[in-house]
């Protein structure tokens, strides 16, 4: 039987995300944008560098997006 490991699940690494999604909302909405496509470049270029998959590197790309994307909610209710 083999495990496939991930190096540094991203959906956990909590206080990461939420720093991130503190800097993003202190930018206008293009900017956040931009920040997070780069966020996610670099990401990516880590993960490639320890030879993970490629799917699981969208995986855990998607992840992180989404978690960062959810953290920003509560500045987008506020007014």
């Amino acid at each position: 039987m083999t495990a496939i490991i991930i190096p540094f699940p991203i959906a956990r690494q909590r206080v990461f995300i939420q720093k991130q999604a503190n800097h993003v909302a202190s930018m206008n909405p293009d900017a956040g944008v931009r920040y997070i496509e780069r966020l996610m470049e670099m990401r990516r270029d880590a993960m490639r560098r320890r030879a993970i998959a490629e799917d699981l590197i969208s995986r855990e790309l998607k992840c992180l997006e989404t978690a960062i994307r959810v953290a920003l909610i509560p500045y987008s209710r506020q007014g």
